[in-house]
């Protein structure tokens, strides 16, 4: 049996878990690599009711899922001291490109607020489902 051919019947059961998108550059295709080992939530797979804190290099956010990525968020001293909803559009790794409806460490969260501004966060630090008191 050649070298190759052992290779072959080893690795041919197991799955293909990171290819890279052949039309999206080596640092696009990191990116996406990372942040799922890094972790986060998927809001559209988060039930309506969800109680998360999210923690970022500079505030702590509160934030109630609504569903389909409506959520209640405070944390910020000027643009949400109070609960106000907004919509969490997703994360980005801090330029256009979003991955949509999906809170990422070591990503910054994007939201916009009742004015549709385009709020983006400093990087996610952790995230936590608070429980209910």
């Amino acid at each position: 049996m050649k070298t190759s051919d052992h290779n072959e019947g080893i690795t041919s059961g197991l799955p293909d878990l990171f290819q890279p998108h052949p039309h999206l550059s080596d640092a696009i295709n990191h990116n996406i690599v990372q942040s799922e080992m890094e972790g986060g939530v998927w809001l559209a797979r988060l039930p309506a009711g969800v109680h998360l804190e999210v923690q970022t290099m500079n505030h702590l956010y509160d934030i109630i899922h609504l569903g389909d990525g409506d959520a209640m968020i405070s944390g910020h001293p000027e643009i949400c001291p109070e609960p106000t909803r907004v919509h969490i559009s997703g994360s980005n790794w801090g330029g256009s490109m979003l991955k949509t409806l999906f809170i990422g460490r070591g990503m910054h969260m994007e939201f916009r607020d009742p004015q549709k501004r385009r709020i983006v966060t400093s990087p996610v630090v952790e995230i936590r489902e608070k429980q209910a008191a």
